[in-house]
């Protein structure tokens, strides 16, 4: 794996003209807002350390494709400074042009207009260009197999003259320019690359990693930081052709094609995420991956294998955006890949891998560090004959309990190191003492209390009767502990509309009770002994109640409701019964009823693209914050339940169950038949998901970084303490690191995840999970140990973020910028020299811009009135909280062909690119991205598929309202209904099948969904993005 920083372009973290925000107009003034987090001066650039932009190469690289580009310049070392360039001192010989007359912004409005071009660049077409280099290229792989190196470095030059072979890391592609012909009017979206593009290139990386890659760091406008003095004038010349921001494409229209004809593309030459997961598969599926190695790259998400841990956290608990971090914050700030972790504490881990071993030291309590707290790890260094350890955290050196002491073996390890999780094991349990408990009394089991909204619409709908009906059979199933027989879960119910009611259901009653509270602006609990019961005590009374329901309330004509009591009220019912718990409330419209909470609607179209569209994001009225962190305060997780058929302001409604840790399920127009399936799924997942109540997290590191930023379903009282009233599988917080020190290259980073919980059976515990990374000296060793992946996690999560107190352009500007940045650093620190024309990509990037373009797209970061608001703050809502393998999906969907499928295997068909292009009119496909689900059918789809499918003759008979395939005994229809199960059971929502027939109307919501294409929104596709990011790279290049 070579790397070679030599690049005919300076250090890009020398003082350049508009370095900050590109070209004038990309990104707001100097004295705009900040990305969320991102506000810090000390964020942005500074010029890499001595060594750090000439980084020494390991070897055994591949070699370039032929001579090096003749436009390639002659280098020696006084090109180059290593440190932060003197005050006001310019590099000698890359000057930037003198700003051309016509200063328009390189990212303009959405309106299209050209340019005349500039002298320095020649006015081609730059789509044909990128179709005349990516089609003449000969790409079998992307893979670390493609062309290996036939040299291998010598040493490593510390200056050089005139061209060389150079050892590579990257297939690199001289290809000679296309046509010379004038730039059409409207270049696609108008998202094109500099004139001469992309000779698309790829770096080898390692085998395990490649996914894109994205991060928000040093903002357009932000305060520079060493070596980089703020310039005015244009950042390079301006290109030629058609200019159109992407973040602009969106409030304009899709553009119209004109011009002369476009030569095709051929989409294979660009990298696709489909051919890296099954790269990945291929070479890692199946296989055991031991956790036993200090920074090493895990499969990706998508591949199934099994996970031994030997002494680091599993996958399936944290992932890292990078495996190695960078040693020092200058190289951080250089390269500005984000330093994350996102961690999943409670994620499911399969039958045939072993579940935590849970240690219990009694009443000691778990031993920990004296000086940080860190508790006792396999990073912990035992010295003096096991008298004392040292912590591998704060280094402080502590005493070993007597209780605890044992005798070293020849090698310094402890005799009994693989009888102990704690010492051998990357994740295990404590049980902790009374020390860690409220009050230092010990935990009641949590209870669960189900608020059913019994306005006019739900018992018309025939929802309410549906939630008691299924009631009955579901709380025999709520979670216990292996070893009980029955769950120690205790249930209380209430129903509302304006006023609530309470029932007591306490065993000894003939008849279930109900009292009334009507004073909704002071919420009290009219009962205590009787309104939370153990089911199996009490399930003759409950199972009554749940049948008088419906008819209590078949009359009602109340149609308005309440909602910020209905949560006071259980949160307050559960502060009395001294336990944390669940509230699961079904709830269908805005609450425009007097109460404290009562909301308007305030669905204003009119915002959109402007300053103050973030407000359709933040919560109409303070008293939801408050409610929050009371519920925190008091261990109550609020699961909501919504059943709209218009506007119902879910940034409002949903933000104490995003701050609770609890989750939000959404129905649109409930139909009884069509829609009961999901929800009932959706409610069974929920009750019986594995949780952890009342938990507080705490992430150490080891000196030199710390955790600075948290994203989740996360209540943050202070900058170090991330509360939750519950924890589930299906959670992940996403941390950000930031350096306060250097790193030690031998000692590496390392982190410790502890998180304080009640089990569903009432004991206090402590679950850690514990990962070490390396840390380099070398960029080349940060670009080659990035997750995609986790990248697009912390991206998607910080971007959702932000967009409270930033313009979506802004933010949308950011990431682009940030994506540029990123490969830039990689083009300029890391690759050989090559003509600038030539886009190269890390391999473990090279996927990034497809990532970060459907990012991009989607109807969060899409300010366009046809897309719902409340659409738009649920999805903001849901992917806050999802793990990495969940925002890979909900980004880039499956798309699975199931025409030509092997009826004889098990094995789920190969998905295919996201696009149009791989759909075919004989084909049938099934797409789904975690939250839709959709079968798509061609017009020419064979007739004995159709039978087989939907038990009728031909396509004009399938009927599309059907939201499940029939129970059919044939093979094919088995086979697809397992497919379609093996798809569901990975995921934490219940997705409802939508069957599309080609050319009907239903279409245009399925090819929404068709990523790698234009979006019907104005999103730029694939290409054009790419043309779009490889500009950008170009201009900080130049």
């Amino acid at each position: 794996m070579s790397q070679q920083g030599y690049v005919t372009a300076p250090p890009y973290s020398q003082s350049q003209p508009r370095m900050g925000g590109f070209s004038a107009g990309f990104g707001p003034p100097n004295s705009s807002l900040h990305y969320g987090h991102y506000g810090d001066p000390n964020s942005s650039h500074a010029a890499p350390q001595p060594g750090m932009s000439k980084p020494t190469v390991p070897l055994g690289s591949s070699a370039p494709l032929g001579p090096l580009p003749p436009g390639t310049h002659q280098f020696s070392q006084n090109n180059f400074q290593s440190g932060a360039s003197a005050a006001g001192q310019q590099p000698h010989r890359f000057q930037s042009p003198p700003p051309p007359n016509n200063t328009g912004p390189s990212y303009p409005p959405s309106s299209l207009h050209s340019q005349p071009a500039s002298p320095h660049t020649a006015s081609t077409s730059c789509t044909t260009q990128l179709a005349n280099q990516l089609n003449s290229m000969q790409i079998n792989s992307y893979g670390p197999s493609a062309i290996q190196s036939s040299h291998t470095s010598s040493g490593h030059p510390a200056s050089f003259q005139g061209p060389q072979p150079l050892p590579l890391t990257q297939h690199q592609m001289a290809l000679p320019p296309g046509p010379q012909i004038p730039p059409p009017a409207n270049n696609f979206s108008g998202l094109c690359a500099q004139s001469s593009l992309p000779n698309m290139a790829r770096q080898d990386g390692i085998p395990g990693s490649g996914l894109p890659n994205p991060n928000l760091q040093q903002l357009p406008g932000q305060t520079p930081g060493p070596g980089y003095h703020p310039q005015q004038g244009n950042y390079g010349p301006q290109m030629a052709g058609s200019q159109l921001s992407y973040p602009g494409a969106f409030p304009g229209g899709p553009a119209q094609l004109s011009g002369p004809p476009q030569k095709r593309l051929d989409p294979d030459s660009i990298p696709s995420p489909i051919q890296v997961i099954e790269n990945d598969k291929s070479s890692r599926g199946g296989q055991i991956y031991a956790t036993n190695t200090r920074g090493q790259v895990p499969p990706l998400v998508t591949t199934d294998c099994l996970i031994q841990d030997q002494g680091h956290a599993s996958p399936r608990y944290i992932r890292c955006t990078t495996y190695c971090f960078p040693s020092t914050s200058d190289m951080a700030k250089q390269a500005r890949i984000p330093l994350a972790a996102v961690i999943q504490p409670f994620a499911t881990v399969p039958q045939n891998e072993t579940p935590l071993y849970v240690v219990n030291h009694g009443e000691a309590g778990p031993i920990r560090c004296n000086r940080c707290k860190a508790y006792m790890c396999p990073f912990m260094q035992f010295i003096e004959g096991g008298r004392r350890y040292q912590c591998g955290f704060c280094n402080c050196i502590n005493d070993v309990p007597p209780f605890f002491f044992q005798h070293l073996d020849h090698i310094g390890r402890r005799v009994d190191h693989y009888e102990r999780p704690e010492l051998s094991l990357g994740s295990y349990e404590y049980v902790a003492t009374l020390d860690y408990c409220r009050n230092n009394k010990p935990p009641n089991p949590p209870a669960y209390i189900f608020m059913i909204d019994v306005s006019y619409r739900n018992i018309n709908s025939g929802l309410v009767k549906l939630i008691c009906d299924e009631l009955k059979t579901l709380l025999d199933k709520l979670p216990r502990e292996e070893q009980e027989e029955s769950s120690a879960i205790r249930v209380g119910f209430v129903t509302y509309n304006k006023v609530l009611h309470f029932f007591n259901v306490k065993s000894n009653l003939a008849q279930p009770q109900m009292m009334v509270v009507s004073d909704v602006g002071e919420v009290f609990v009219p009962l205590l002994d009787g309104f939370l019961v153990n089911f199996q005590e009490s399930r003759s009374v409950v199972n009554n109640l749940l049948d008088q329901i419906p008819e209590m309330f078949a009359d009602t004509n109340e149609s308005e409701t309440i909602f910020a009591p209905v949560i006071q009220a259980g949160m307050e019912a559960l502060k009395a019964a001294e336990c944390a718990g669940k509230l699961f409330i079904f709830h269908s419209s805005l609450p425009t009823a007097e109460a404290p909470g009562k909301l308007r609607n305030r669905d204003d179209k009119k915002l959109l693209n402007t300053d103050k569209e973030k407000t359709l994001f933040q919560p109409q009225v303070n008293s939801y914050e408050s409610l929050a962190r009371d519920c925190v305060a008091n261990g109550c997780c609020v699961n909501l339940f919504l059943f709209p058929n218009q506007y119902v302001d879910i940034a409002s409604l949903g933000l104490v169950t995003m701050h609770t840790g609890g989750t939000l399920y959404k129905y649109n127009n409930f139909q009884l038949n069509s829609d009961s399936p999901q929800f009932l799924t959706d409610l069974r997942r929920d009750i019986e998901k594995k949780t952890g109540f009342d938990a507080i997290m705490r992430v150490r590191t080891s000196t030199g970084f710390r955790a600075t930023d948290f994203f989740g379903a996360i209540y943050m009282n202070n900058t170090t303490d991330v509360e939750m009233a519950a924890v589930d599988c299906d959670k992940a917080v996403t941390v950000e690191f930031k350096h306060d020190d250097k790193l030690n290259e031998d000692s590496g980073a390392l982190i410790q995840c502890a998180v304080l919980y009640t089990s569903i059976s009432g004991q206090r515990r402590l679950r850690i999970h514990n990962i070490g990374l390396n840390c380099s000296t070398q960029l080349a060793d940060v670009y080659k140990t990035c997750e995609t992946d986790a990248l697009i996690n912390f991206f998607a999560k910080s971007a959702f973020k932000a967009i409270l107190s930033q313009p979506l352009k802004a933010v949308r500007e950011i990431l682009v910028s940030q994506t540029a940045h990123m490969l830039a650093c990689y083009r300029k620190n890391c690759a050989s020299p090559s003509a600038v024309s030539q886009l190269i990509l890390p391999d473990a990037m090279k996927v990034l811009p497809v990532y970060v373009n459907c990012l991009l797209k989607s109807s969060v970061l899409t300010g366009r009135p046809e897309i719902p608001t409340d659409e738009r703050a649920y999805h903001r809502q849901l992917v806050m909280s999802m793990g990495v393998a969940d925002t890979q999906l909900f980004f880039y969907p499956q798309l699975l062909p199931i025409h030509n499928l092997d009826l004889k295997s098990d094995a789920v068909p190969a998905a295919v690119r996201c696009s149009e292009e791989r759909l075919s009119e004989g084909g049938a496909f099934i797409l789904a991205n975690g939250l839709s689900m959709f079968l798509w059918l061609g017009v020419s789809t064979p007739p004995e598929l159709i039978q087989g499918l939907f038990n009728v003759p031909s396509f004009a008979h399938i009927s599309t309202e059907a939201t499940l395939l029939p129970d059919l005994a044939n093979t094919y229809s088995k086979k697809i209904k397992s497919i379609v199960e093996h798809i569901q059971n990975q995921k934490p929502y219940t997705m409802k099948l939508m069957i599309v027939k080609q050319r009907e109307q239903p279409e245009m919501l399925f090819r929404q969904f068709l990523v790698e294409d234009k979006s019907i929104h104005g999103g730029a596709s694939y290409v054009d993005f790419l043309c779009c990011v490889h500009k950008e790279i170009c201009q900080l290049l130049n």
